[in-house]
């Protein structure tokens, strides 16, 4: 009578970095061609484990060098502990655990929360890596998720129609220091809303369908100049992550030989120590070279690779991309195009960045930045502003915007001519910029209005350096107007709101006398007057709030 595993086909996905555009790890994924074997593994933790045994050991029989993703019940890793079934495999395979991601899956009901936290501390205890898997179309409690701390998150796409939930998850991932991942991606306005929502990884029929032999080719479609980028100033080394080719340290030159050989793709192998803590770097070039000089495959083939090998370059995990070109930038030239391991907080490689990748996206992040700037003031236009002003809002920070311009600017223009007024705009913006402090943005949107991004404590500096002042173009005196909204966490779903509460708040502040500053708050009625002639009251009254 033929086994269960007899039917058992394994199929293969990629999980895109969608930073790189290269494929950061494979998940693989149970195929039955009879019978609900999947559906017996919820309720039986032993053939649950065999199953993530099962699914190594077709993975290295495809000589499947990328990180593996596998799938495991909740209930199984509660009911197993360590998964000894797993570690025999990925033991046998030759692979290392930190190149495994076990993919905690719902129902979480009924598991015992002592138990699974337990058996996911004795994983990545050996150095394994751990992803809460199918949030948002599972039970997951919120508590135990943020007690897993996993280092890897996925969502089911089906979240990013509900942007509140996405933001929610990419705040807790940040705190967490972990990644954020949705799968489930067939379509390109998919992909630009999982863009648009900050992930760092996807998976889905857009890229690469699941197939029985790897594919390391994946589409990625082309974003239009309207998407949104949620890239910080200083991008997170995690986006540019790539797979790391690892060997032992005591890997054979010509071990190394053979790894490089067979992969085009890899540009340089790290020896690790038992531990996977990088010993040494071997760049292909130099060794192939090495090796491929006269007697160089004698010399070398049998001799220990890190002869050949350099002392590697490497940052922590929590590092930025300029942090990376630092790096760089203060080691030898001629090692410039060496790839940076990216170590955890145990030392232990997690991957690596290409300096390629690195400048390829801060050059277009200052080209980008460089086309959004009004050439008048050399500031940014609304939409950095706009986009800080979300991620302040995602990470639940309290922010006031404001909206200052020229009182009767058409007048100014008409009356001493354009070229004066073009100088009191520039003079205005460089004023702003002086007074700005901190984390205050500044952004100039056109013609003399201006945005203004500040935590509530740096307005009355800002106010009274921008208010007090006397302004003048062609001799003729002119005053400023400001508007501020403030804007407590969970007052605001996004920058439209914010901009529609300072909307009434800007009429109320034109139509005061003299130099004027109107303040309110986000979801309350009414506003205060912090500057302006009080015998021109705007119609909203006495402030509703202190």
């Amino acid at each position: 009578m033929p086994s269960w595993t007899d039917t058992l086909r394994f199929a293969f996905q990629p999980v895109v970095n969608l930073t790189t555009g290269g494929v950061t790890a494979l998940e693989i994924l149970a195929r039955p061609e009879t019978g609900d074997v999947l559906a017996q593994a919820r309720r039986d933790p032993e053939l649950d484990g065999n199953l993530a045994a099962l699914a190594i050991r077709a993975a290295a029989r495809m000589d499947a060098l990328l990180p593996l993703h596998v799938n495991v019940f909740a209930g199984t890793l509660a009911d197993l502990g360590g998964l000894a079934a797993l570690r025999d495999a990925v033991r046998e395979a030759g692979r290392l655990p930190w190149e495994v991601t076990v993919d905690v899956g719902p129902p979480y009901t009924h598991v015992p929360h002592r138990a699974l936290l337990e058996a996911v501390a004795v994983l990545r205890g050996e150095g394994f890596r751990i992803c809460a898997d199918g949030i948002g179309d599972g039970d997951v409690p919120l508590r135990v998720l943020s007690d897993l701390a996993p280092d890897l998150m996925k969502l089911d796409v089906s979240l990013v129609t509900r942007p509140a939930a996405v933001r929610a998850m990419r705040t807790l991932c940040e705190e967490l220091g972990a990644l954020l991942s949705v799968e489930g991606v067939e379509t390109e306005r998919q992909y630009a809303a999982v863009v648009a929502a900050g992930a760092q990884l996807a998976q889905g029929e857009l890229f690469a369908p699941p197939s029985r032999r790897p594919v390391a080719d994946v589409y990625l479609p082309t974003l239009s100049a309207a998407v949104p980028s949620t890239q910080r100033a200083g991008p997170s080394v995690r986006q540019f992550l790539r797979p790391a080719a690892l060997l032992p340290a005591t890997a054979s030159a010509g071990h190394v030989r053979a790894l490089l050989t067979g992969s085009p793709d890899v540009s340089g192998v790290l020896l690790v120590d038992p531990a996977g803590v990088p010993v040494r770097s071997v760049h292909r070039s130099r060794f192939l070279l090495s090796m491929s000089g006269r007697y160089g495959h004698a010399l070398y083939a049998d001799r220990p690779a890190a002869k050949l090998g350099d002392p590697p370059r490497t940052v922590g995990v929590d590092a930025t991309a300029w942090e990376v070109l630092d790096v760089v930038a203060d080691g030898e030239r001629d090692r410039t195009s060496d790839d940076v391991a990216v170590v955890d907080h145990h030392g232990r490689c997690v991957g690596v960045v290409r300096l390629a990748d690195l400048v390829r996206a801060l050059a277009e992040s200052q080209v980008e930045e460089a086309a959004g700037l009004n050439p008048l003031t050399r500031l940014p236009g609304s939409d950095a502003i706009t986009g800080e002003v979300d991620r302040r809002i995602a990470d639940g920070r309290m922010f006031a915007l404001s909206w200052l311009d020229v009182d009767h600017f058409k007048q100014v223009n008409d009356g001493a001519g354009f070229a004066a007024g073009d100088e009191l705009i520039r003079a205005v913006g460089q004023a702003l910029q002086g007074a700005a402090s901190g984390s205050t943005r500044v952004g100039h949107i056109g013609g003399d209005d201006f945005l203004v991004l500040a935590d509530p404590e740096g307005l009355d500096p800002l106010a009274e350096s921008m208010l007090d002042a006397p302004w003048s173009a062609g001799g003729r005196a002119v005053t400023l107007s400001l508007a501020t909204v403030l804007c407590p966490p969970g007052s605001v779903t996004d920058h439209r709101q914010a901009a529609a509460c300072l909307a009434p708040l800007k009429q109320a502040a034109k139509a005061l006398s003299g130099a004027s500053w109107v303040l309110g708050r986000a979801g309350l009625p009414g506003h205060e007057i912090r500057r302006g002639s009080s015998g021109a009251r705007a119609e909203a009254g006495q402030p509703a709030w202190g």
